[in-house]
């Protein structure tokens, strides 16, 4: 799948993830069909800092799966700059969002990393809130897809710090993640070597730590093809009589 850009945003209509849940057709225009219903949990990468609303990547993935057929109503987002994965499980039991969700995702563990946090300490937070995922879409893990941690250390914030360790670091949680996000049948997006690859120059919001609208759109080409053949039935098989 290609790359989604914000003029293709635009040109579907799509609204704020504040606003309120617009159903797409595949022509883009408003559809009469039920809306899939869509939670995005995270931190500053699922809110998208530093980049418009319509940049985001939950945003991006919902116009890219109604674009393709699955009609996906605007995500719920509950992502809060700074959070870490124990902090994003709090604030899910406080807001306590009505499910279940056809599709949830999850990308978090960045600031676990970055504040210091030991893999068992990670872990320990990892796990129930994977297990809250799963209730909320229903019961259904395979209804949960899971993006890795980027890594940050490449970044123009990261300069004059040890670029190295942060990378190995980062591969170490995202290790820890995968095994766990596989062990519960959920899925499992490695998007890191993409947000290692900052070559084109328009890949890092004007913060310098966070990646841009047009590096979210490669992490959507990455995780649209995973949902759509989770909630897009395979057609049947034709057999020559």
């Amino acid at each position: 799948m290609g790359r989604w850009s914000l003029a293709t945003l635009l040109s579907l209509g799509l609204v704020t993830a504040a606003a309120a849940p617009l159903a797409l057709a595949a022509d883009g225009g408003q559809s009469t069909g039920p809306m899939h219903r869509y939670l995005a949990l995270g931190d500053s990468y699922t809110i998208g800092q530093s980049v418009d609303p319509l940049a985001r990547w939950p945003v991006q993935l919902a116009a890219a799966v109604s674009s393709q057929g699955w009609v996906c109503a605007q995500p719920l987002i509950i992502a809060r700059t700074g959070w870490t994965t124990s902090e994003l499980s709090a604030a899910l039991h406080e807001q306590a969002p009505h499910g279940p969700f056809d599709l949830v995702t999850l990308l978090i563990g960045v600031n676990d990393q970055y504040r210091g946090y030991d893999l068992a300490t990670f872990q320990a937070a990892l796990t129930p809130l994977l297990r809250d995922a799963i209730a909320l879409a229903g019961g259904q893990a395979g209804h949960v897809v899971v993006l890795s941690i980027p890594d940050w250390g490449v970044t123009p914030f990261a300069a004059g710090q040890d670029r190295a360790a942060i990378s190995a670091s980062i591969t170490s949680f995202n290790a820890l993640a995968a095994q766990a996000v596989r062990s519960c049948g959920a899925h499992w997006v490695d998007i890191t070597p993409l947000s290692r690859d900052l070559a084109g120059g328009d890949q890092i919001a004007g913060d310098g730590l966070h990646p841009s609208g047009a590096m979210y759109a490669r992490w959507v080409a990455a995780t649209a093809p995973v949902v759509l053949g989770i909630v897009l039935p395979t057609p049947a098989t034709t057999h020559p009589r």
